[in-house]
């Protein structure tokens, strides 16, 4: 699947089939949040796999749905803020390199036929407990990786002459 068919085929997948994912499959995924741009190439994020049988019940606490367990794996994606450029007024930029990893390993399942959705609305401290996280990481995105149990639903997006300007606001 080429980029721009994977970018318009992408939805957030909320059912899925309880088909494993191969190890070779889930590399690739994990591959292309590797090559993912970073400010200053420091890759300030890891990459964390969750297999989901047997971790139900910390799942569960980390993010509700039942739909979220359906998966035979969640990803999280971690930033790692002292090891992030910072621009000249001291932003980091490690919670800006973890998304666009995520971005990528999204973009990567659907090119790949796996269904992911894009979770923000976790508890932080149960994140934090769940996967061990150290007290100098950030989560900051979780996904179930798994095959679509069906189809994408409709959905739409706002025009594009209401989110570009050009030259200035």
């Amino acid at each position: 699947m080429e980029v721009f068919e994977a970018i318009r085929s992408r939805y957030s997948v909320r059912g899925y089939k309880p088909d494993p994912v191969s190890d070779e499959v889930l590399g690739q995924v994990l591959e292309a949040a590797r090559q993912a741009p970073t400010a200053a190439n420091k890759q300030p994020f890891r990459l964390i796999v969750i297999h989901t049988k047997g971790r139900e019940d910390e799942l569960t606490r980390v993010y509700g749905r039942p739909w979220f367990l359906q998966a035979p794996l969640v990803l999280a994606v971690v930033a790692v803020p002292g090891e992030a450029w910072r621009r000249m007024d001291d932003k980091p930029y490690d919670e800006v390199d973890a998304t666009i990893a995520m971005d990528h390993l999204v973009l990567a399942a659907t090119a790949l036929g796996l269904g992911t959705c894009w979770i923000a609305a976790f508890d932080p401290a149960a994140v934090r407990e769940v996967l061990g996280l150290p007290a100098d990481v950030e989560p900051v995105a979780l996904t179930p990786l798994g095959y679509a149990d069906k189809g994408r639903a409709a959905t739409s997006r706002r025009p594009l002459d209401e989110l570009v300007k050009y030259e200035r606001w």
